[in-house]
């Protein structure tokens, strides 16, 4: 443990944050599941709802900077292949 004032309070903002990452990456990993399994079902409409909340999550956690850009855009362009295999 740190002894120093300001070790400490960092200390707890990076344990705060670290949290707030975790909710945040699962609740993302939650909906692409959800989107992954709408479209190994072969059900366009319920896709395109997930996928919809899928690249919002995706867009908030750039946003938060707990995902690069370029690994959001890799993941929503992914996303959208299968959404567009689907509808084709």
């Amino acid at each position: 443990m740190a002894n120093i004032k300001s070790a400490m309070k960092r200390a707890k903002t990076n344990e705060t944050s670290r949290i707030r990452n975790k909710i945040v990456k699962t609740n993302l990993k939650t909906t692409v599941k959800k989107f992954e399994l709408a479209a190994t079902e072969g059900n366009a409409e319920e896709a395109q709802a997930a996928y919809r909340l899928a690249a919002k999550k995706i867009d908030m956690a750039v946003t938060k900077g707990i995902l690069h850009k370029n690994t959001a855009a890799r993941k929503k362009s992914t996303l959208a292949r299968i959404l567009n295999g689907l509808t084709a």
